[in-house]
């Protein structure tokens, strides 16, 4: 893909699952890469496969950081990183909340913040928000996660409707389930709802690397998500009586509730 040859390109949370088979196919393609995790040895263990830069540290402060890194100018921001955090939407403690919004929300807002007028000035500028299918539907069991992918999803819409004459381009990536450490990570709940559908990081990149060449905002790597967004669009009732469903039989599986 010629367009990405020398590209200077960022990839947060790239230690492993999606950002690091982002990172690869960049890599494949010539582009000159800055890769962030949170966790350091991760972040320099990609780096070094594909000599790259490596940043280490929280991903909602680095883009001033990579862009330096990098010669002073971003091509390609893909805004990676994120958590799912399964916890009680009213519990007092609202850690998972701040936590949820600041990566998978704010990240981005500093992202583009810092990036933003640079892009503007030159005509050209690429952002890629991972958001998941949970933007566009919803997660059970994961109020925060929910709420902070719309958000995220929301934006990066927002970001396209409002810079794409100006030569901004942005995609929004949203797969369902994907074979990552965040999958493992929802234990019993992701095996029931998201591991029977769940594909391989490297499909994640193949479909941004389609999107990419077609100019193409929405990503689905799963092209079902589609007719469910579709269907949450037109029958609203319909798709809650559906994901109702599945949050009962979830239920029952954990506690036996009927």
């Amino acid at each position: 893909m010629g367009q990405l040859s020398g590209a200077a390109v960022v990839v947060t949370g790239a230690g492993g699952g999606i950002g690091a088979a982002l990172a690869r196919r960049f890599a494949a393609e010539g582009a000159r890469l800055a890769v962030n995790d949170l966790d350091a040895d991760r972040a320099r263990a990609v780096a070094a496969e594909l000599d790259a830069i490596a940043l280490p540290g929280d991903a909602s402060t680095i883009a001033a950081d990579a862009r330096d890194a990098l010669g002073g100018t971003v091509d390609v921001y893909c805004a990676n990183a994120g958590v799912a955090l399964l916890d009680d939407p009213f519990a007092e403690d609202e850690d998972a909340w701040s936590a949820s919004w600041d990566v998978n929300l704010m990240a981005h807002v500093r992202a583009v913040r810092a990036l933003l007028p640079d892009w503007l000035e030159r005509g050209g500028g690429r952002f890629v928000s991972t958001v998941s299918a949970a933007g566009l539907l919803a997660t059970i069991g994961a109020a925060p996660y929910t709420v902070s992918k719309h958000a995220a999803y929301s934006f990066a819409e927002w970001l396209s409707l409002t810079y794409r004459h100006r030569g901004l381009k942005v995609h929004a990536i949203c797969p369902r389930g994907v074979r990552t450490d965040m999958l493992t990570a929802a234990g019993e709940l992701g095996e029931m709802i998201l591991a029977p559908y769940a594909i391989e990081p490297e499909a994640v990149a193949d479909a941004l690397m389609d999107g990419i060449a077609a100019d193409r905002f929405l990503i689905l790597p799963h092209p079902e998500v589609a007719e469910y967004y579709r269907d949450r669009a037109t029958d609203p009732e319909a798709w809650l009586d559906g994901m109702n469903k599945i949050q009962r039989a979830w239920e029952k599986r954990t506690t036996g509730a009927v």
